[in-house]
C-alpha cells in the first residue's frame, strides 16, 4: 500500500507538455472537442460540465480548471467533452446520450483507449455518476455534485423557497413561476431586507438550515462563529447559486423539462428537518439573539399551505437525475465542506467501491486543480492495483503540495472584487451527516 502511495506522489512531478492534436465537430448536433497529446498514455478523460443558464455558452470545457487541463495534457491524458445537443439547464438527459456517443467516436476515429474515466463537476459530477451506472467506464470522479439525486435537491430548494415565502414574503412564487426574472429579484430583495433585522436573520438561518445550505461562503476565510456573520454568509448562497434554482429560471427549466412540478412538501414537518440539520445550532442561536419564538415560526410553517408534486414530473426527474447507488466501476467523490450544494450529498452516495474525499473550504466546487488531480490519482490507483490506496488527509495533502503554486489558486467570486489566492492543501477527514430532507 505504501509503495502505491509513493508511486502516486512521484507521478505528480512536473512534466513537459507534448504536441497536441485537436479534434472538433458535431455528433448528431452535439458539439465536441477532443485533445490528444502526442505522448498519449492511453487514458481518455471524459468531462461533463455543470449547469449553464440560458444565454451562457462558454467554450467547451475539458476540465473544471484550466490549470488542471494543462497538467493532464502534460502527463499524457487525452481529454474529451461534449457540449450536448442542449447545453443549458438540467442537461443530464442530453449528456447520457451525447457523452457515450463521443467515446464511441473516439474509439473509432482516434484509437481505442486503454481506459476511460468519466469525470465532472457540479451537475457534471452527478452526470458522471449516472454515466458510470448506465455505461461502461473504468472509473468515475464526481466533484461537487448533488449525489443524493435531483429529486432530493429539488425538494431542498423548494424547502428554502417555501420558508422564505412563508416567513418573509408571501408574494414569492416557488413553483410554476410566471416571471422568473422578476421573482428572482423579489427573492433577493426579501433576503436583503431580512438581513437588516435580528428576526429576519433568524428566519433566514431557519430557511437555510432546513435546506442544508451552509453558513459559510468565504473561500479564503475560516467558517464564521459570529451569528450575524454566519447568517450573512449563508445568504450569499441564497442570492447567487440558489436564487435561480429556488425562485427563477433554474426552477422553470426543471419544470419545463419534466412536464410539471417534480418537488413537494406535502407531509413535511419542518421541525423534524431542523432537528436533522447541521445548521440547527445556528438557528437556535439566531432566535436567542433576536429574542423571538422559534416555536411560533415553526407553527406558522406547519400551518402554511403545502406544495404537491406532479407524479409524472417526479418520475421523469427520478429517471434523469437520481443515481441508483450501484456503480459499475470505482467512484471517487470530492466535496468542499462549505459547498452550498450541501456536503450531505456526498454521504448519500456510498458503496464498497466508493471513496469520499473532502476539503475543508467554503464555496461551490472550491477545490484546486491540484486537489482534483490528486483525487484522480486515488481513482487511478484503485483501477490499476485493484484495491483502494490509503486516503489519509496527510498523504493527500502531501501529494497536493508537490504541485506548483499556480495549481493551487482559487478565486472567491462572491467577494467584490473577486479575491484570488494560493491556498494550502485542504483535504480533511469528514463523515457526512444525513440530508435534512431524506
Amino acid at each position: 500500500m505504501f509503495g502505491k502511495l509513493m508511486l502516486a506522489m512521484t507521478l505528480l512531478m512536473p512534466v513537459e507538455p507534448s504536441s497536441l492534436t485537436v479534434h472538433t465537430g458535431q455528433i448528431d448536433g452535439a458539439e465536441y472537442r477532443v485533445e490528444v497529446p502526442s505522448r498519449w498514455n492511453g487514458t481518455l478523460l471524459l468531462y461533463s460540465h455543470g449547469t449553464y443558464p440560458a444565454g451562457y455558452t462558454p467554450p467547451i470545457e475539458l476540465a473544471s480548471r484550466p490549470a488542471a487541463r494543462s497538467g493532464l495534457l502534460a502527463r499524457g491524458y487525452a481529454l474529451a467533452a461534449s457540449r450536448y445537443r442542449v447545453p443549458h439547464g438540467h442537461t443530464i438527459p442530453d449528456a447520457l446520450r451525447d457523452q457515450p456517443a463521443l467515446v464511441s467516436w473516439f474509439s473509432q476515429e482516434v484509437a481505442k483507449p486503454r481506459r476511460v474515466i468519466a469525470w465532472g463537476s457540479s451537475l457534471g459530477g452527478l452526470t458522471s455518476v449516472m454515466l458510470g451506472e448506465r455505461s461502461r467506464f473504468d472509473g468515475v470522479l464526481a466533484m461537487c455534485g448533488a449525489l443524493g439525486g435531483a429529486v432530493t435537491r429539488s425538494n431542498q430548494l423548494l424547502d428554502l423557497g417555501f420558508v422564505v415565502q412563508a416567513l418573509l414574503d408571501p408574494a414569492l412564487e416557488v413553483v410554476r413561476i410566471s416571471d422568473a426574472a422578476a421573482n428572482e429579484q423579489r427573492a433577493v430583495a426579501a433576503v436583503d431586507a431580512a438581513l437588516g433585522t435580528a428576526h429576519g436573520r433568524a428566519r433566514l438561518a431557519l430557511a437555510n438550515a432546513v435546506a442544508g445550505i451552509p453558513a459559510w461562503s468565504r473561500v479564503h476565510e475560516p467558517r464564521p462563529v459570529d451569528v450575524v456573520e454566519a447568517v450573512t454568509q449563508a445568504a450569499v448562497h441564497d442570492r447567487t447559486l440558489a436564487r435561480s434554482l429556488a425562485w427563477g429560471s433554474g426552477r422553470v427549466d426543471i419544470e419545463t423539462r419534466s412536464g410539471g412540478n417534480p418537488s413537494w412538501n406535502t407531509g413535511v414537518d419542518y421541525r423534524v428537518l431542523l432537528e436533522r440539520s447541521s445548521g440547527k445550532d445556528l438557528v437556535l442561536a439566531a432566535y436567542r439573539e433576536a429574542g423571538v419564538s422559534l416555536d411560533a415560526d415553526l407553527a406558522a410553517l406547519a400551518s402554511a399551505p403545502r406544495v404537491p408534486a406532479d407524479g409524472a414530473a417526479v418520475r421523469w426527474l427520478h429517471s434523469y437525475g437520481d443515481p441508483t447507488g450501484r456503480p459499475k466501476a470505482p467512484v471517487v467523490t470530492l466535496h468542499a465542506l462549505g459547498d452550498p450544494t450541501s456536503v450531505e450529498h456526498a454521504g448519500a452516495y456510498r458503496g464498497r467501491d466508493v471513496r469520499q474525499l473532502f476539503v475543508n473550504r467554503a464555496g461551490h466546487c472550491m477545490h484546486t486543480a491540484a486537489e482534483e488531480l490528486v483525487a484522480l490519482r486515488v481513482l487511478e490507483d484503485r483501477i490499476s492495483f485493484g484495491t483502494w490506496p490509503v486516503v489519509a488527509p496527510a498523504v493527500l495533502n502531501a501529494a497536493t503540495g508537490h504541485y506548483p503554486a499556480e495549481m493551487r489558486v482559487l478565486q472567491d467570486w462572491t467577494t467584490t472584487p473577486p479575491r484570488e489566492e494560493t491556498v494550502a492543501p485542504g483535504f480533511v477527514t469528514h463523515e457526512a451527516g444525513p440530508l435534512p430532507r431524506p
